[in-house]
């Protein structure tokens, strides 16, 4: 006679249904949000402020903002979905990364000039490029993603008058591209946490602005698709780098593509 004894390490498996939750918790808090929101203006319309010329369109522009929001919202949370589900497809292509960022920096120029003119806060970008040709096989419109993420972060937490500066260099087998702005900066308890889904260090200010909380956290998973890494450095009071590096061999001269 004998007995035999099963243990099962349950410890990962508990992990993921605790994350799940915590999810699950997170979204729901979120949509919730600009949905009782939505709930009061439109119930106020309802009762007959829509017949006052003066509140009318006001809380009618805020039923659109946050109706704008949660499908932001829900958008970012179908492509998570994707990728956390190994089905997002990336269509990459050779690209000289010097060229693609200075063509991303070229629209955001636009907007400078155009936030100028409307009187809104002014901010300066500097380019640190340089000119050596960086070919990187990218997904052109994901990556083109992370980049407007992070640079419309930088204008939101950049004070007026500030200067974003975005450089690339190569660094042996890698490039880094780095963002740096000049706003409050991020507390450094929170730094290891700004790229978690739905965190954010200033949550009144974030909503305010109609953030999701997922736009970081989104960049770290293409950035992750590409075999990159994406970190920040930031101090209070001095501003925040965001870093993207990427995997990078040089060609040679007889790297040219054959003909087929």
């Amino acid at each position: 006679s004998g007995s035999v004894c099963v243990l099962h390490d349950i410890t990962e498996q508990q992990k993921n249904e605790n994350s799940q939750k915590q999810f699950v918790s997170n979204v729901s808090h979120e949509l919730r949000t600009p949905l009782t929101s939505l709930h009061a203006y439109i119930e106020t319309l309802n009762e007959g402020a829509w017949k006052d010329p003066d509140i009318a369109p006001q809380f009618l522009q805020v039923t659109q903002e946050e109706t704008e929001r949660m499908i932001r919202m829900i958008n970012e949370l179908l492509s998570l979905s994707r990728m956390d589900r190994g089905v997002s497809k990336i269509d990459v292509e050779w690209v000289n990364f010097n060229d693609f960022v200075a063509h991303i920096l070229d629209r955001f120029d636009m907007i400078v000039k155009t936030d100028a003119k409307e009187g809104k806060k002014k901010y300066t970008i500097k380019r640190k490029l340089g000119s050596q040709a960086l070919w990187v096989e990218i997904d052109t419109d994901k990556f083109a993603q992370v980049i407007d993420n992070i640079m419309n972060n930088a204008i939101k937490y950049s004070p007026d008058g500030g200067v974003i500066t975005v450089k690339l260099r190569q660094e042996q087998q890698k490039i880094v591209l780095s963002i740096s702005d000049q706003g409050l900066g991020i507390p450094r308890e929170d730094l290891g946490k700004i790229f978690d889904r739905f965190y954010r260090v200033d949550k009144a200010r974030s909503r305010e602005q109609g953030g999701t909380g997922l736009g970081l956290a989104i960049a770290k998973e293409i950035v992750n698709e590409h075999h990159g890494k994406i970190w920040a450095n930031s101090s209070e009071g001095k501003g925040s780098t965001f870093y993207i590096s990427l995997p990078y061999e040089p060609m040679s001269e007889g790297d040219d593509w054959d003909e087929v």
